[in-house]
Order: structure tokens, then C-alpha cells, then sequence
């Protein structure tokens, strides 16, 4: 298994296993968060501090890929300031 780093911090390339997955007391479902401290995804029930996470999100599968939703967003922030700024021409 190859590694990757997230901010800085090394992690395991993968899958990354859900650290609980209880659904909410109304029965509909809890939301997931991805723990940039403990680089994991998170429920309502025993999320960290909102300064160490993203989301809410619907499922376990979308708060996992909320680093690569980060990248994306961040890179086509990047690309629509330069375009205002007349870097591509």
C-alpha cells in the first residue's frame, strides 16, 4: 500500500474505515464528517471538534472523498482567479 500525505501529515492510501456508523435517534440517519485530525470519517455521535472536520455530509463515501472535493474546489478557485486577474492570456 502506497502512502500520501494530507496537509503535510502521512496517511495510508485507501480505503478508510468508518470509525462508528450509529444512525440518528429519528431513525433517518446521522451525518458523516472527515477528520482531518484523526484522518477518518466521523458520525454525529462521536465527531471531533468542528475545528478538526468537513462535512456534514449524506454518506460515509462522500465524507471520505472530502479531501479530494477540497482539491478540486481549490483548483478551479485558482483557475477563475487567474482568469479575472488576466493570467491566461
Amino acid at each position: 500500500m502506497t502512502s500520501a500525505a494530507i496537509y503535510g501529515v502521512p496517511v495510508a492510501a485507501g480505503q478508510f474505515a468508518v470509525h462508528s456508523d450509529r444512525m440518528s435517534d429519528d431513525g433517518s440517519g446521522g451525518h458523516y464528517y472527515w477528520c482531518t485530525r484523526h484522518h477518518r470519517v466521523e458520525t454525529d455521535a462521536d465527531v471531533c471538534p468542528a475545528k478538526h472536520v468537513l462535512g456534514p455530509y449524506a454518506s460515509a463515501a462522500d465524507a471520505e472523498n472530502a479531501l479530494q472535493q477540497v482539491r478540486e474546489r481549490n483548483e478551479a478557485w485558482e483557475a477563475e482567479d487567474a482568469r479575472w486577474a488576466g493570467e491566461d492570456r
